[in-house]
Protein backbone atom coordinates (compact mmCIF):
# COMPACT_ATOMS: atom_id res chain seq x y z
CA UNK A 1 0.00 0.00 0.00
CA UNK A 2 1.21 3.64 -0.68
CA UNK A 3 2.36 6.24 1.46
CA UNK A 4 0.66 9.57 1.76
CA UNK A 5 3.12 12.39 0.49
CA UNK A 6 3.84 15.05 2.99
CA UNK A 7 5.96 16.95 0.94
CA UNK A 8 4.90 20.54 0.82
CA UNK A 9 5.98 22.25 -2.92
CA UNK A 10 4.09 19.06 -4.70
CA UNK A 11 4.42 19.65 -8.77
CA UNK A 12 1.39 19.41 -10.72
CA UNK A 13 1.74 15.99 -12.00
CA UNK A 14 1.70 14.85 -8.04
CA UNK A 15 -1.37 17.36 -7.31
CA UNK A 16 -3.19 15.53 -10.62
CA UNK A 17 -2.63 12.11 -9.31
CA UNK A 18 -3.23 13.06 -6.03
CA UNK A 19 -6.74 15.15 -6.42
CA UNK A 20 -7.73 11.50 -8.19
CA UNK A 21 -6.68 9.64 -4.88
CA UNK A 22 -4.43 6.92 -7.20
CA UNK A 23 -1.13 6.15 -5.30
CA UNK A 24 1.78 5.81 -7.45
CA UNK A 25 1.08 1.73 -8.00
CA UNK A 26 -2.78 2.77 -8.86
CA UNK A 27 -1.45 5.73 -11.29
CA UNK A 28 0.80 3.26 -12.88
CA UNK A 29 -1.80 0.64 -13.40
CA UNK A 30 -4.14 3.43 -14.92
CA UNK A 31 -1.07 5.27 -17.05
CA UNK A 32 0.05 1.66 -17.96
CA UNK A 33 3.00 2.82 -19.70
CA UNK A 34 4.52 4.58 -16.68
CA UNK A 35 6.00 2.45 -13.60
CA UNK A 36 5.86 3.63 -9.87
CA UNK A 37 9.41 4.51 -10.00
CA UNK A 38 9.62 6.64 -12.77
CA UNK A 39 6.21 8.29 -11.13
CA UNK A 40 8.11 8.86 -8.38
CA UNK A 41 11.09 10.26 -9.67
CA UNK A 42 8.72 12.99 -11.91
CA UNK A 43 6.50 13.82 -9.25
CA UNK A 44 9.92 14.82 -7.75
CA UNK A 45 11.62 16.10 -10.15
CA UNK A 46 14.33 13.78 -9.89
CA UNK A 47 14.03 13.50 -13.71
CA UNK A 48 11.84 15.24 -16.48
CA UNK A 49 9.37 13.27 -18.33
CA UNK A 50 9.10 12.63 -21.54
CA UNK A 51 6.39 14.17 -23.70
CA UNK A 52 4.67 10.80 -24.75
CA UNK A 53 4.70 10.58 -20.99
CA UNK A 54 2.78 13.97 -20.02
CA UNK A 55 0.60 12.95 -23.15
CA UNK A 56 -0.35 10.02 -21.10
CA UNK A 57 -0.86 11.68 -17.95
CA UNK A 58 -2.67 14.63 -19.03
CA UNK A 59 -5.39 12.08 -21.33
CA UNK A 60 -5.93 9.48 -18.37
CA UNK A 61 -6.20 11.91 -15.42
CA UNK A 62 -7.92 14.13 -17.41
CA UNK A 63 -5.73 17.28 -16.53
CA UNK A 64 -4.76 18.56 -19.93
CA UNK A 65 -3.56 21.46 -18.02
CA UNK A 66 -0.31 19.01 -17.81
CA UNK A 67 0.85 19.49 -21.24
CA UNK A 68 0.95 23.61 -20.69
CA UNK A 69 2.44 22.55 -17.67
CA UNK A 70 5.48 20.74 -19.23
CA UNK A 71 5.92 22.97 -21.95
CA UNK A 72 5.76 26.14 -20.84
CA UNK A 73 7.77 25.39 -17.77
CA UNK A 74 9.90 22.40 -18.24
CA UNK A 75 10.44 21.75 -22.16
CA UNK A 76 13.81 23.65 -23.29
CA UNK A 77 11.82 25.16 -26.85
CA UNK A 78 8.35 25.62 -24.91
CA UNK A 79 9.80 27.54 -22.08
CA UNK A 80 11.07 30.21 -24.84
CA UNK A 81 7.95 30.17 -26.86
CA UNK A 82 5.20 28.47 -24.83
CA UNK A 83 3.20 31.09 -22.13
CA UNK A 84 2.33 29.99 -19.08
CA UNK A 85 -1.75 29.51 -19.01
CA UNK A 86 -4.34 28.95 -16.20
CA UNK A 87 -7.36 27.49 -16.36
CA UNK A 88 -10.01 29.73 -15.26
CA UNK A 89 -14.16 29.78 -15.41
CA UNK A 90 -15.02 30.73 -18.75
CA UNK A 91 -16.69 34.47 -18.17
CA UNK A 92 -12.85 35.62 -16.92
CA UNK A 93 -11.44 34.09 -20.21
CA UNK A 94 -14.91 36.10 -22.11
CA UNK A 95 -13.83 39.23 -20.13
CA UNK A 96 -10.45 38.84 -20.29
CA UNK A 97 -10.97 38.51 -24.65
CA UNK A 98 -13.00 41.10 -24.77
CA UNK A 99 -11.58 43.77 -23.20
CA UNK A 100 -8.33 42.85 -25.18
CA UNK A 101 -10.34 43.43 -28.53
CA UNK A 102 -11.45 46.56 -27.28
CA UNK A 103 -8.31 47.50 -26.49
CA UNK A 104 -7.03 46.42 -30.22
CA UNK A 105 -9.94 48.02 -31.67
CA UNK A 106 -8.36 51.35 -30.51
CA UNK A 107 -4.96 50.85 -31.39
CA UNK A 108 -5.38 49.14 -34.92
CA UNK A 109 -5.19 52.63 -36.89
CA UNK A 110 -1.95 53.04 -35.04
CA UNK A 111 -0.70 49.61 -36.04
CA UNK A 112 -1.62 50.03 -39.52
CA UNK A 113 0.66 53.87 -39.67
CA UNK A 114 3.67 52.45 -37.63
CA UNK A 115 3.46 49.28 -40.14
CA UNK A 116 2.63 50.94 -43.48
CA UNK A 117 6.46 51.11 -44.69
CA UNK A 118 7.53 47.85 -43.59
CA UNK A 119 9.54 49.17 -41.16
CA UNK A 120 9.41 50.55 -37.09
CA UNK A 121 11.20 53.88 -36.59
CA UNK A 122 12.58 55.02 -33.41
CA UNK A 123 9.32 56.92 -32.73
CA UNK A 124 7.06 54.21 -33.20
CA UNK A 125 8.50 51.56 -31.32
CA UNK A 126 6.79 52.26 -27.86
CA UNK A 127 3.79 51.87 -29.61
CA UNK A 128 4.66 48.89 -31.61
CA UNK A 129 5.84 47.27 -28.45
CA UNK A 130 2.67 48.21 -26.27
CA UNK A 131 0.56 47.09 -29.40
CA UNK A 132 2.31 43.45 -29.59
CA UNK A 133 1.86 43.22 -25.89
CA UNK A 134 -1.54 43.55 -26.70
CA UNK A 135 -1.80 40.53 -29.12
CA UNK A 136 0.28 39.08 -26.97
CA UNK A 137 -2.36 38.98 -23.94
CA UNK A 138 -4.73 38.23 -26.91
CA UNK A 139 -2.94 34.95 -27.81
CA UNK A 140 -2.41 33.89 -24.36
CA UNK A 141 -6.02 34.36 -23.84
CA UNK A 142 -7.07 32.00 -26.95
CA UNK A 143 -4.75 29.68 -25.30
CA UNK A 144 -6.81 29.88 -22.13
CA UNK A 145 -10.14 29.03 -23.79
CA UNK A 146 -8.51 26.12 -25.86
CA UNK A 147 -7.06 24.52 -22.15
CA UNK A 148 -10.84 24.99 -21.10
CA UNK A 149 -12.07 23.78 -23.91
CA UNK A 150 -10.23 20.53 -23.84
CA UNK A 151 -10.41 20.12 -19.73
CA UNK A 152 -14.37 20.73 -20.51
CA UNK A 153 -14.18 17.72 -23.56
CA UNK A 154 -11.79 15.88 -21.32
CA UNK A 155 -14.68 15.81 -18.12
CA UNK A 156 -17.60 15.00 -20.34
CA UNK A 157 -19.09 18.27 -19.91
CA UNK A 158 -18.90 19.11 -23.25
CA UNK A 159 -20.18 16.13 -25.91
CA UNK A 160 -17.02 15.06 -27.81
CA UNK A 161 -18.56 13.71 -30.35
CA UNK A 162 -20.50 16.15 -31.08
CA UNK A 163 -18.08 18.81 -30.99
CA UNK A 164 -15.61 17.47 -33.22
CA UNK A 165 -18.17 16.87 -35.73
CA UNK A 166 -19.28 20.85 -36.03
CA UNK A 167 -15.18 21.25 -36.13
CA UNK A 168 -15.08 19.32 -38.91
CA UNK A 169 -17.81 21.04 -40.60
CA UNK A 170 -16.94 23.60 -43.40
Amino acid sequence: MGRTSTKENKNSYQLAREELGLTREKASELLETIAPERIEKIENERTVPRPDEVLTMAEKYKRPALCNYYCSRQCPIGREYVPQVSVRELSAIVLEMLASLNAMDKKKERLIEITADGQISSDEIDDFIRIRQELERISVTVETLQLWTERMLANGQIDAEAYKAKLSQP
